[in-house]
Formats: C-alpha cells, structure tokens, sequence
C-alpha cells in the first residue's frame, strides 16, 4: 500500500494506476469538448452522422442502468460492509437510480445518440462504479483517516443531487407537448450559468469524494470537474450559436467566473 495525505486512506498500486487513467482519460475528453470534438448525445449530437443511432431515451438507459446494477449488485457482493462502505455504495447506486428515473419520467427529448458515444461512456461509468466500490472494500482494515468527512460528505451529496435533479426538471419544462426545438433556459441559477445541473453533479461527486475518502474518488471527483468544464463550455458555445439573444453574462459552469 503507497502512503497517502490524511485525509485519504492508503492506496494500493492498482488503484493508484486506475487514479491516473482516470483523470488523463475524461481530461482529455474534456479538452476535446472544448476544442468542439464533442461527445454525440443531447443537444451536441450530430444527426448527420454515418455512425449506428438509438432515441435519446433508449441511449440514456444504456448510459446508466449498468453502472446502477453494478452498484445494486455490490450490496450482495460485498455483504459484511461497514458504514462508510455501505455509505458509498448507496450515494453511487441512488445517483444511477435518479438518472434512470429523470431519463423515464422528466427530461424530453428532440434527437438521439450515437452508439459508439453510448458504449464508451456508459462502460466508463460502470467502470468507475465497481473501482471505487472496490478501492473502499480494499481500505477495510486499514486507519480512519485523520480527518473525517463523512457528515460534510452527505450534506453535499444531498445538496448536489437535490440541486441536479431541480435543474433537470426545469430544463424538462420549457418545452411543451409536441415540442422538440431548444430555447434557452430560465429559472434557478440558468440566469448564471448554463450548465447549473453540472454544477450541482460536481457537488453530488465532491460529496461523494467526502463519504468515501479514497485516492480513487478523489481522482474520479477531479476528473468529472474536468470534463464537465470542458462540456459546460461547448454548451455555452453551442447557445451563443444558435440564439442572437443569448445573455453573454450568463457563464457556463461556475457563477460569475466561468
């Protein structure tokens, strides 16, 4: 086991390794947002494109029903978890469950996605689900941290998720029945930033990061950051494209700053 700071438990090499991958990987991913090499779902998919195409609902269920599973499954593949363990386990697997469950009955939908976008990210998340459940398995036995972070953890867990799905249900209300053209959005912090429901995912995975207090999660906090400020910029981008009457002073991930 490599050494780590206080407030992380010690870390194996695997994981340590699977850290790194973590955040090269979806770093890159967002610098391609930035530079307008975009991942094909929502509303920066292109419908022109040669590539196998599902509905947006159907690929939406691809992305998050494995990783759900993955965690629903760990509850009997590791039954004699402890609290922080069982914590973890049920912050990840309550997200996917959400998700699955926007995906069904809030968000509405106008194109598709493309399968090749489907299977990378969804393996991914489904990856990075049964890794960090793993990397908590493997701290058993090991030191508490020195500092504990587990009650922040769930307070912005709690915040982020409550905060996502708020955003998302407001995004579902702007379009009527029958309607499938985009208009820019209103209400909650969408007078700030764009991609306010990005903002409030980065808390759900810093809360997350807080629970679990392993290299793992903090490498997958780090990353998602990464791309979704890559994301949130090519969102804004594609706004200002389509809409004259964009407000400039509206950002794109962080009030006031970004």
């Amino acid at each position: 086991m490599m050494e780590t700071l206080d407030f992380l438990y010690p870390s194996s090499s695997f994981i340590t390794t699977m850290s790194m991958i973590n955040i090269l990987g979806l770093s890159f991913f967002g610098f391609l947002e930035m530079m307008g090499i975009n991942l094909q779902y929502s509303k920066l998919w292109n419908p022109n494109s040669k590539r196998i195409k599902v509905s947006s609902r159907t690929g939406m269920l691809l992305l998050y029903s494995p990783a759900f599973l993955v965690g629903f499954a760990s509850f009997w593949i590791f039954p004699e978890k402890g609290f922080r363990p069982l914590l973890v386990t049920a912050a990840l697997t309550i997200h996917f469950f959400k998700r699955i469950l926007e995906v069904l009955f809030v968000h509405k939908y106008s194109g598709g996605m493309v399968l090749d976008s489907i299977i990378l990210i969804s393996s991914g998340y489904s990856t990075t689900t049964a890794t960090m459940i793993h990397a908590q398995h493997i701290a058993q036995g090991f030191m508490e941290p020195a500092i504990d972070l587990k009650c922040p953890g769930i307070l912005l867990f709690s915040v982020g998720i409550c905060g996502n799905f708020y955003h998302h249900y407001l995004l579902s209300k702007l379009r009527g029945k029958g309607e499938k053209g985009y208009k820019i959005p209103k209400g909650g912090l969408f007078h700030q930033v764009i991609c306010p429901h990005y903002l409030f995912e980065i808390l759900e995975f810093v809360g997350v990061f807080f629970i679990s207090q392993t290299l793992y999660s903090l490498s997958f906090t780090i990353s998602t950051t990464l791309y979704l400020i890559g994301r949130s910029y090519a969102t804004r981008k594609w706004y200002i494209s389509k809409f004259e009457n964009f407000p400039r002073e509206t950002k794109a991930l962080i009030p006031y700053i970004f």
